[in-house]
C-alpha cells in the first residue's frame, strides 16, 4: 500500500514570515515578502578582507543557535566562516533590532557633517510631534533609549499596524509610521530617566533624520556609510506603505559585511582601507558616553545581572575588561565588537522564540571562547 505523500510546507507570506518553520527561508528572502528600499554599496571600494581560517570547534554551537550565517573577524582576517543550507557570503539576511546598531553609525556621520543636533527635541525638528507623547524628547534620548514614552497595549498594536510588517486586520486602514507618532496618544514619564527599551524610539530617529537631511534613510545610508564603508554587498530595509524606513529593525545585509560595520567600529571608525566614514569622537562617545545609571535602574539590567553595562547611540556597552559593544535582535542576530582584541564576530540566526534567554547565554559564552582561543 503507497504510503500518503507530505503535504508540501505553505509558503512563507505576509502573515507567518516570522515564524518558525517559515523564517528561515524568510529572513533570507525579505524583499519578497514586503516593501524594502535598497542600499547601495560601491563595488570600486568593495574587496573582502583576507581569509586564515582557525581551529574553531563551533559545529554544536551553530546547531543548537540556529545559525544561519557566521562569520569572525581577528585582526582584519577572516578567521572562520559558516552558512546553513542555502545562506551564501552574499546572501542579505533581516538584522532585527541590530539594526539600530547600524542606524545609530549613519546618525554619527549626520552629527559629524553638521546635519543632525543630538541635543535638539526632536519636536523642534518634526514640529508635527507637538503635543504628542514624544515632545520635547531629544535626539539623544531616541539614541539612547531615555524617552520616557510608554506604549499601552493600544497603542503598540497601532504601531505595528503602521510598520508594514503585518498586514492590516479586515476592515481596519493601513497606516503608516509618520501618521502614528503624529496622531499617537501614548503617555510618558519625563524624557532622559532609566533605560527603556521603545523600538519606536528609533523608528522615529529615522523620520527624524530624513528630516534634517532632505533625503530617504536608505539614499543617506548609502551615502554616508554602506558606499564608503565598502561593503561587498547592497543591502536593503524594509519600508512602511508610504515609503519611511523600518530603522528599528528591517535592515537585511550579509553576514560579512555586519562584520565589516563592526570591524569600522574596531577602527575608529575608519573604513578598511583607512579612510574615515563615521567620527571618531562619535565612536569615542559610544565608549564613553551615557548614563551607566540608567542603565542600572532600566528593564534590561536584570537580565544581563553581573555585567557593568551600558546603551549608548544604539549600541550595548559592556564596561568589564576587556570591554565590549555589541548589538542584537530578536530571533538571534548578534554582532559583537572587541576592539582590544581587534575582534568582530556577526551572527544571523532563525531562532523559533524571538528571545530565547539560552541561546542568548550560549552566544555569551561562545564569545568567551573564541576570545580566548584567538588571544
Amino acid at each position: 500500500m503507497d504510503q500518503p505523500t507530505e503535504a508540501p510546507r505553505p509558503a512563507a507570506d505576509h502573515t507567518n514570515w516570522r515564524t518558525r518553520p517559515h523564517s528561515t527561508w524568510a529572513f533570507q528572502h525579505v524583499r519578497e515578502i514586503v516593501p524594502v528600499a535598497d542600499i547601495a554599496n560601491d563595488p570600486a571600494r568593495a574587496a573582502p578582507f583576507p581569509t586564515e581560517l582557525a581551529a574553531l570547534d563551533l559545529a554544536e554551537f551553530h546547531q543548537l543557535t540556529r545559525t544561519d550565517g557566521f562569520v569572525v573577524l581577528h585582526k582584519g582576517r577572516v578567521v572562520h566562516e559558516f552558512y546553513d543550507g542555502a545562506m551564501t557570503a552574499h546572501t542579505p539576511h533581516i538584522l532585527m533590532s541590530a539594526t539600530k546598531s547600524v542606524v545609530g553609525l549613519v546618525a554619527g556621520t549626520l552629527h559629524g557633517a553638521g546635519l543632525l543636533d543630538v541635543a535638539a527635541p526632536v519636536s523642534d525638528i518634526v514640529p508635527e510631534l507637538a503635543r504628542t507623547a514624544f515632545e520635547g524628547a531629544t535626539v539623544q534620548q531616541l539614541l539612547d533609549m531615555r524617552t520616557g514614552v510608554a506604549l499601552d497595549a493600544q497603542a503598540l498594536e497601532a504601531y505595528r499596524l503602521s510598520t508594514g510588517w503585518d498586514p492590516a486586520p479586515p476592515g481596519a486602514v493601513q497606516s503608516d509610521l509618520r501618521t502614528f507618532f503624529e496622531t499617537t496618544t501614548a503617555t510618558h514619564a519625563p524624557h532622559g530617566g532609566p533605560f527603556k527599551y521603545t523600538s519606536a524610539n528609533t523608528d522615529l530617529l529615522g523620520l527624524v533624520m530624513e528630516r534634517v537631511a532632505g533625503r530617504p534613510f536608505a539614499t543617506l545610508a548609502s551615502e554616508h556609510l554602506w558606499a564608503p564603508l565598502g561593503a561587498e554587498d547592497a543591502a536593503y530595509i524594509t519600508v512602511d506603505p508610504k515609503g519611511s524606513a523600518r530603522c528599528t529593525g528591517g535592515l537585511c545585509a550579509t553576514a560579512r559585511d555586519l562584520a565589516r560595520v563592526g570591524w569600522l567600529v574596531v577602527q575608529g571608525g575608519k573604513a578598511a582601507d583607512g579612510r574615515a566614514v563615521v567620527p571618531a569622537g562619535w565612536i569615542d562617545d559610544m565608549w564613553h558616553g551615557g548614563d551607566a545609571e540608567a542603565w542600572n535602574q532600566g528593564e534590561f539590567a536584570a537580565g544581563f545581572a553581573g555585567m557593568r553595562m551600558r546603551y549608548r547611540n544604539g549600541w550595548y556597552v559592556v564596561d568589564d575588561a576587556p570591554g565590549m559593544l555589541f548589538a542584537m535582535g530578536i530571533h538571534g542576530q548578534h554582532l559583537f565588537v572587541d576592539p582590544r582584541n581587534e575582534l568582530v564576530i556577526a551572527k544571523l540566526s532563525s531562532q523559533n522564540q524571538p528571545i530565547d534567554a539560552i541561546a542568548t547565554a550560549r552566544t555569551l559564552r561562545a564569545v568567551g571562547v573564541i576570545r580566548r582561543a584567538l588571544a
